[in-house]
């Protein structure tokens, strides 16, 4: 959080169609249409109060045309996880829902709360995040027709093998996009060089990182271990004393670091050590590897803030 502050705050609740728009403390409500025009529109509206604050939620998608927007105009903007949001309404009293309440909400949590600007104009980064996220899709699709199989009748066993070819070919292809991507942008090729002179860290998961987690090597360890959802937290309350655990944070990171962690808990002799070293102690394994996930994550910050390769002593 910041301590500077804007004369107004305006809260963006987002959908298919329409941007509903709260500001404060004007108490003005708007309703634009999500679309390019609608969102020059909008833009047009705050152009010239260069001290204004918006804020919206993360929506699957449907933010990306709006933030865009913003970033273009270089107003000052913030994408929220909408949990956040709606624990703050708990929190406050609201039980209602509805598109104006919603942007009230997101308005008053933005005046509040004061989150630090996040939305830039990075073309590059986005779309490669944009393709590995296809990826995802088209890896898990895979898998659910692999599933398939074994309750298959034969002939429509044939049409799911069919199935599975077509979209492992167009898997190729979206790898080869993003190898690609990464190796056409300059920093991009650079980070993933570096990354990869960790033992267990490959292409797929240089990139997979480089996609998810941009801010990686800007941000000190605390911060960055909680943006991938590996900072554990306490659960004690009086005289009980619960398991700490991992929660929130960017589910498509942990997912690259959870297949590096393993691979370097085998062919990696620092993490490998450590692994070891925590099972010994009697770590449940599951938990043991999410320590080295969060070792190995520390570890590739620190590369990447010190534009130095892989050391052993850096995973000490």
């Amino acid at each position: 959080m910041t301590t500077s502050s804007y004369s107004f705050y305006i809260g963006i609740d987002v959908s298919k169609l329409f941007l509903d728009i709260f500001v404060l403390p004007t108490n003005q409500h708007l309703r634009f249409e999500n679309t390019d025009t609608g969102i020059k529109k909008l833009v047009k509206k705050f152009k010239h109060k260069p001290d204004c604050f918006f804020l919206m939620e993360s929506t699957g998608g449907y933010e990306k045309p709006c933030k865009r927007g913003l970033a273009q105009a270089e107003l000052p903007a913030a994408v929220m996880n909408p949990r956040q949001i709606r624990d703050f309404a708990k929190a406050s009293g609201y039980l209602a829902k509805t598109d104006k309440i919603d942007a009230e909400l997101i308005a008053q949590f933005a005046q509040k709360l004061t989150p630090e600007p996040n939305v830039s104009l990075d073309d590059a980064q986005e779309e490669l995040a944009d393709f590995h996220a296809r990826r995802k899709q088209l890896v898990d699709m895979i898998s659910a027709e692999k599933n398939r199989l074994d309750k298959a009748s034969p002939a429509i066993e044939k049409h799911i093998l069919r199935n599975i070819k077509n979209l492992e070919k167009e898997l190729a292809k979206i790898d080869k996009i993003l190898v690609t991507k990464v190796a056409q942008d300059e920093t991009f090729a650079k980070k993933s060089a570096l990354l990869q002179t960790t033992k267990g860290v490959g292409e797929k998961t240089a990139i997979g990182l480089l996609a998810h987690l941009p801010e990686l090597g800007r941000l000190n360890k605390k911060e960055i271990t909680a943006l991938a959802g590996l900072a554990p937290f306490n659960r004690d309350s009086g005289m009980f004393k619960g398991k700490r655990m991992i929660r929130g944070g960017r589910a498509p990171v942990r997912c690259s670091l959870y297949m590096a962690a393993l691979v370097a808990t085998r062919h990696n002799p620092c993490i490998k050590a450590f692994y070891e070293r925590l099972c010994a102690k009697g770590k449940a394994k599951k938990l043991a590897l999410v320590a080295c996930m969060r070792k190995l994550l520390i570890t590739l910050n620190a590369m990447i803030k010190n534009n130095q390769p892989w050391q052993s002593s850096f995973a000490n």
